[in-house]
């Protein structure tokens, strides 16, 4: 067999056992053993599938030898991330406390992702309750950077951006409220799609039936990818109807078409903000490069990016500290705490219903005005973070250096609060550091976005962890 799957993208061994040139077994075979060599090291992975991807390889071989329908993913390794339910496994979400919490039934993205025949090879690290951008927790530990183990391999998602940087599958779940997907792409040199809210069914059965605002319309399922042609992949697999999310949204993966050439609002000033050298940097080529493919680039911003992070502050930090505080405080370890409680003294203010109420109505405004920019503009590249990716720890130095971590993630924050699309794409390194920018479109525009970034990862090329 192949030594070398595991290099292979998600599409290319999906064709490849389709066409009979390779079997599910040897692909998940070889993640495996890709796995056993760098998971000691990463940790990316809390637990190795090993015995039911074996069988589930098997099952999709038998399937493939029969005839019948294949779907996008299939006998592809993937990964699923510990805070969303696989039947049978626990989701611990990284907390000591619900290391027994055995899922009874498939979340819909799990369901939708086997459904498409992707097998799962393991599950992937989040720090405690997903509440930071780094990801290490007490119950699983820390998960390290491919690149640089001084830095954070992101999170929450960082679990998943790390095996996908590191080669242990081409293509992992991860969920992003406030920047969880797009984030650890952008800081293991990856691609992360952030889809728009109702795109990607989304529940986790085993958190109970009841979900705030919050974690309704911030808070998404979507995929990490060392390609974006994965990305569109996994998105399609991803996004099948589940009657248990009745947000779910029966949207086209593909829009209307635009008359050309399709405008780019190119963001590399933010007022009252500082983007690092090396951020506008990637910014500037990665504008090159699609002026270089036909789109038409223009310096604009767009109406109130401060505002959409303040949004997103009204009504998370609200919730957070009405219903989840206590709970993080009772069974969170201390960098879930420290980091928790470094946010609510800088942002957490009086938790009013006034100040909730009057933050979604000021979302409705801000989401009216974008949806009007984006008529001129249908696309904006512009930062993932203002910063390049933090040295390990810092969110728990106190108030102060949580206070500029988190004005760096204003563009994380701002797109979850509008419910756009964001794609995460690698655009290089700066000093052995991944570096990369990121692309929005309008609601359910993620094939815009996707389109842009296939152009951008064409001319950066993008070099591997491995």
């Amino acid at each position: 067999m192949p030594t070398d799957i595991w290099r292979w993208e998600a599409w290319q061994i999906a064709e490849a056992i389709a066409r009979g040139e390779i079997s599910s077994r040897e692909a998940v075979t070889s993640c495996l053993q890709r796995i056993d060599a760098v998971n000691p090291q990463i940790n990316a992975l809390t637990h190795i599938n090993r015995e039911s991807a074996l069988r589930a390889a098997d099952e999709a071989d038998t399937k493939r030898a029969s005839g019948e329908p294949l779907g996008a993913l299939h006998g592809v390794p993937v990964t699923i991330k510990c805070n969303v339910d696989v039947t049978g496994e626990p989701t611990t979400h990284g907390v000591l406390a619900k290391r027994d919490l055995i899922a009874q039934t498939h979340s819909p993205v799990t369901s939708n992702m086997l459904k498409a025949g992707a097998v799962i090879v393991g599950r992937t690290n989040t720090p405690a309750f997903s509440m930071r951008w780094f990801t290490e927790n007490a119950l699983h530990g820390r998960t390290l950077n491919p690149w640089r183990s001084d830095i954070t391999p992101g999170g929450s998602s960082g679990g998943a951006s790390a095996a996908v940087a590191a080669g242990m599958c081409p293509v992992a779940h991860g969920n992003d409220l406030a920047g969880s997907v797009r984030y650890p792409a952008y800081a293991c040199g990856v691609t992360g799609l952030r889809p728009t809210a109702g795109r990607v069914p989304s529940w986790t059965p085993s958190s109970g039936e009841l979900r705030t605002f919050a974690a309704q319309f911030y808070a998404v399922q979507g995929p990490i990818a060392r390609s974006v042609h994965d990305l569109r992949v996994s998105l399609a697999a991803m996004s099948a109807r589940d009657t248990r999310d009745p947000n779910w949204v029966p949207a086209p993966l593909e829009g209307p078409a635009i008359a050309g050439p399709l405008r780019v609002a190119l963001v590399d000033e933010i007022e009252g903000m500082t983007i690092a050298p090396p951020i506008r940097e990637a910014l500037q080529h990665a504008a090159r490069w699609l002026e270089d493919a036909g789109y038409a680039v223009d310096r604009a911003t767009p109406p109130d990016p401060r505002e959409g992070f303040d949004i997103w502050m009204d009504v998370a930090m609200t919730e957070i500290s009405q219903s989840f505080a206590q709970t993080i405080d009772e069974y969170g370890d201390d960098g879930a705490r420290e980091a928790l409680h470094a946010m609510l003294a800088k942002y957490g203010g009086e938790p009013t219903l006034e100040r909730y109420m009057t933050g979604l109505s000021r979302r409705d405004r801000l989401r009216r005005r974008w949806n009007a920019f984006f008529e001129q503009y249908p696309l904006v590249l512009m930062p993932t973070s203002l910063d390049l990716p933090f040295q390990w720890g810092m969110d728990r130095e106190g108030v102060a250096v949580m206070a500029r971590i988190l004005d760096a993630q204003l563009p994380l924050k701002l797109i979850s609060a509008l419910n756009l699309p964001g794609l995460s794409v690698p655009i290089g390194l700066h000093e052995g550091v991944p570096v990369g920018v990121q692309i929005v479109s309008s609601a359910f525009r993620e094939d815009l976005c996707l389109a842009a970034g296939e152009a951008i990862e064409q001319r950066a090329q993008m070099p591997l962890a491995f």
